[in-house]
């Protein structure tokens, strides 16, 4: 055995390049029967010194998302890579990274963890996202992760303005569901977009098309995790929902951070939907659905509408109005409400994309 170590002969070719790209090209070519380096891996190759693990970075990153309940972002790598690559070249394409050099990388990284860490205080604080989960789309932090980016101890100063800008864009990108495809082409026009708004300068943030019709509400099922549904419960939230049963103000930091379906029902119950010959398809459109917790749902039961208004507080209008419901929900229309209260969430999108 030891004559066959010592006797085999293994080929080689020198290769004298300062291109990381093109070392990485032929990494990946000849490296076909090992285990692949993943961008992050490579990256950490170019980027180490004595005071600088890239992986290490990354992992106490890890630690501090988990501590704002943002656990989900530091476990995706990707993500994180590509605020990374839009923070320090512009470009939201991991691979872009590889051509940087490690100095630079290492220089700027604590400006890619300010930017990444004001983004998701401005979610938190502006639209009650309190979780990866709560985001129709995970990308949505690599553009704000370049507005907020930051050398050192400093803080971007954010504008009413800008704020009010952010917001647009926000709910623009969620409609039109912007990140479903053209996904790097979108994100490279709103990285440079962003970088224009948070110098002052004119920019064309969100001026990209989208429509909102009581046709969403109305036709889209809800259905966790899907980006209707995750836009929609988003939405209601902004309107600071009660409760339907003590008409006090939903504890959304709790609801949205567990987030699941227990937290959201029918406000036509599916028995008395059945019961009038709805068919079970139709029962679950966005607009059939609010902010109702399990135990409120077992305290309204089953039953029309009608019927659970008596076990709701005697002033209901406050309770409807906070959940874009309209009073014929107490009608027993099915139809007529869905109709009345597509056209209320429709109203409401629509300012928010305005």
């Amino acid at each position: 055995m030891q004559a066959r170590f010592k006797e085999s002969r293994i080929p080689y070719q020198l290769l004298t390049t300062e291109d990381r790209a093109r070392v990485a090209i032929v990494f990946a070519r000849i490296n076909r029967t090992g285990v692949a380096l993943d961008t992050l891996q490579l990256l950490t190759a170019w980027t180490w010194s004595e005071d600088f693990d890239l992986q290490r970075e990354f992992d106490e990153l890890r630690d501090e998302l988990d501590r704002f309940g943002f656990a989900g972002v530091g476990e995706d790598s990707d993500l994180i890579l590509r605020c990374c690559a839009a923070v320090l070249a512009g470009d939201a394409s991991p691979t872009t990274l590889v051509g940087l050099r490690g100095s630079d990388v290492r220089a700027r990284f604590e400006e890619v963890v300010n930017g990444l860490m004001g983004a998701i205080d401005f979610l938190k604080t502006n639209l009650h996202v309190q979780a990866l989960g709560n985001l129709p789309f995970s990308t949505l932090l690599v553009p704000l992760s370049v507005f907020f980016a930051a050398p050192g101890e400093e803080h971007v100063q954010m504008t009413n303005v800008q704020r009010q800008r952010l917001l647009r864009w926000f709910w623009r990108a969620c409609f039109s569901r912007r990140f479903s495809s053209g996904v790097l082409r979108n994100l490279k026009d709103d990285i440079a977009a962003m970088t224009l708004l948070k110098s002052n300068r004119p920019n064309t943030l969100g001026d990209f098309p989208v429509l909102v019709t009581r046709e969403f509400f109305v036709q889209n099922a809800f259905r966790v995790n899907t980006v209707n549904t995750t836009t929609f419960v988003l939405m209601l939230a902004q309107r600071g929902p009660l409760n339907f049963v003590s008409g006090q103000p939903v504890a959304l930091a709790n609801v949205l951070r567990d987030y699941n379906r227990s937290e959201f029902h029918h406000l036509f119950p599916r028995a008395f939907l059945t019961s009038r010959g709805v068919q079970p398809a139709q029962h679950g459109p966005l607009a059939n659905f609010a902010f109702l917790s399990k135990a409120d749902n077992v305290a309204l039961g089953g039953l029309a509408p009608s019927v659970y208004r008596d076990r709701m507080p005697q002033q209901v209008d406050e309770i409807l109005e906070a959940a874009l419901c309209p009073p014929s929900l107490f009608d027993d229309d099915y139809l007529t409400f869905l109709h009345d209260r597509g056209l209320l969430l429709e109203v409401f999108a629509n300012h928010l994309i305005q």
